[in-house]
Formats: structure tokens, C-alpha cells, sequence
């Protein structure tokens, strides 16, 4: 009898240990420090914002104090109309460009420039030198329509996250949803990046301080991460509830058993 109940025991407790995450898989970064912070800004390189690249979508507007000069520079605007009960309203929105094969976008009058590798204000500084021989003082708005990325898995809210005017970070996305579940792997986060048509793939340690020197730690525009499940995701609340039943059915019958061979046994023994 001692023996059924030993085993029954290590059962459970077996169940409660693999449903539980302990605070150490739970933390990001654990090893910085001060003193791991000058070994990291030795390697360190700030990025202020993506690059463009192939495939891109660039709204660009020129704009100066006459308008009329301006205006054989930019795409005509587009008026999507949007039903209402009683009126329809309209609202205007620029047309964007793509970037090429070649790397190009097409500006109208001004024809192919080349914006691959550049950051958007390189890229208005560009047109803005090429239209100053014909515009008095033109003023030249850039904005990258498709920068954004998605993440995938064990997170709060799955879903896409625009990068916002300047710069976004593995660690900022992962804020951007709700952060990883209890469950998500924090030491092997996978990130996948089309570059010059070719898939990149990388899996980066959150728990490590290698993650700010990584080539990945600032997000490119179509990034994908995707946050796997760890091994305590296999014991799910469900499926504890379904192993902890079958616990206490084997519990309830090894206990019948127990009765009945006490209750046949002879009284003398």
C-alpha cells in the first residue's frame, strides 16, 4: 500500500514541477550589469533608423511657398470616398512609390533616383539637390509606407507593429504586443529578414547581453519573430487538469484495491 501511495505522490508532484516557470527563465538580460556595460558599448552601434530597401513603399511630397512649381513634382493625390449614413466623406491620400530592382524609385519631371541603402531624410536631401536649380527653397517630405514587422508565438497579441520615424528594437516590438507569455522561449527567439533576396535567419538569447551587439537587435521593415513555445507549454492548464484526473482515478482505484485486500485479509495477521 505504502509503495502505490509513494508512486502516486511523485505523480503529482511530477505534474506540478513541469507546470511551473521559475523567475530566472522569466527575465530578460540577466547578466547586465555596470561593469557588462562597457564591454557592450565597446561593440555597440546606434541605429537612428532602417534603410531603405528594394521593395519598399516611400510616399514623397515637395512642397514650397509656390505651390504651382511644385506641383509637376508630385504624384496626383488620391480621393478615396468613405460612405456615411447621411453624407460621403472624402479623404485625400498621397500615392507612394516603390522601390525597384534597380533600387529607383520614378519621381515624375526629375525621372530614376537611386534610394537603395539610404535612410529617408538622405533620400529627400537627394530630390531636394536635384530640384533647387528650378525650386525656389523646396521642401521635401519622405516617409516609408511598409515599415513594419510581425511577431508570432508565444506573445500577448500576435500581430504587426509599425516601426515609428526613426528606429524599433527586438525588445520594443516584444513591448509593442504585451510581451512574451510565461510560456515563450526567452533564449532562442527566432527572427527571420529577406536581404538582397535572399532569407536570413538568426536566434537571438533575450537572457544574454550578446543581444544588443546583435545585427538584429534593430528591426528591419518585414522582420519576422517568432517566439516558440517552451517545454512547460506541453503541460498547459488543460492538460494538467487532464493528467491530475487520471492521477486521482488511479489514486481512487489503487485505494478500492487497498480496501478490499485489508478487508479480506485475515484479522489474525
Amino acid at each position: 500500500m505504502h509503495r502505490s501511495i509513494r508512486i502516486i505522490a511523485l505523480a503529482v508532484v511530477a505534474i506540478a514541477s513541469a507546470s511551473c516557470v521559475t523567475q530566472k527563465q522569466l527575465t530578460y538580460l540577466r547578466e547586465a550589469n555596470e561593469q557588462t556595460a562597457d564591454s557592450i558599448n565597446a561593440q555597440f552601434q546606434a541605429q537612428t533608423e532602417p534603410v531603405i530597401r528594394k521593395g519598399d513603399a516611400l510616399t514623397i511630397f515637395v512642397s514650397a511657398l509656390d505651390k504651382e512649381a511644385v506641383t509637376p513634382y508630385n504624384l496626383p493625390t488620391v480621393i478615396y470616398a468613405t460612405p456615411g449614413l447621411q453624407t460621403v466623406q472624402t479623404t485625400p491620400m498621397l500615392q507612394y512609390y516603390i522601390v525597384n530592382e534597380a533600387g529607383d524609385v520614378e519621381l515624375p519631371v526629375l525621372g530614376a533616383v537611386h534610394v537603395e541603402g539610404m535612410k529617408r531624410q538622405e533620400v529627400a536631401e537627394t530630390i531636394k539637390s536635384m530640384l533647387e536649380a528650378q525650386v525656389l527653397n523646396p521642401i521635401v517630405h519622405v516617409q516609408l509606407v511598409n515599415a513594419k514587422v510581425s511577431v508570432l508565438g508565444e506573445v500577448n497579441r500576435p500581430g504587426h507593429v509599425a516601426i515609428p520615424v526613426g528606429r524599433l528594437t527586438i525588445l520594443e516590438a516584444l513591448a509593442a504586443v504585451g510581451d512574451m507569455t510565461p510560456y515563450g522561449k526567452r533564449d532562442n527567439v527566432l527572427v527571420t529578414r529577406e536581404e538582397n533576396g535572399k532569407l536570413q535567419i538568426a536566434r537571438l538569447d533575450l537572457r544574454s547581453t550578446d543581444l544588443y551587439t546583435s545585427p538584429y537587435y534593430y528591426l528591419q521593415p518585414n522582420d519576422v519573430i517568432y517566439v516558440s513555445p517552451n517545454k512547460v507549454r506541453a503541460v498547459s492548464s488543460a492538460n494538467a487538469g487532464l493528467w491530475l484526473s487520471v492521477v486521482s482515478t488511479v489514486a481512487s482505484a489503487a485505494t478500492v484495491v487497498v480496501t478490499v485486500v485489508n478487508a479480506t485479509r485475515p484479522s489474525g495477521n
